[in-house]
């Protein structure tokens, strides 16, 4: 699973890195980044419920 986060969107609330910090964080800039896009192993449910819950629905599953 790869995810990724639309910039333009983005309005730095920070749920995702709540959710899944181990995949999430935040530019100096404060919006989102996905690090890695390669969500590891175990953390796909932890990324699926940052997809959900983001305020601007600003992250998306990429193919």
């Amino acid at each position: 699973m790869k995810v990724s986060v639309d910039e333009d969107r983005c309005r730095g609330h920070g749920m995702c890195l709540t959710l899944c910090p181990e995949v999430f964080s935040m530019t100096d800039d404060g919006y989102a980044i996905a690090d890695p896009e390669e969500v590891p192993a175990g953390l796909e449910d932890a990324a699926k419920e940052a997809i959900v819950n983001c305020p601007e629905q600003a992250i998306f599953e990429k193919d």
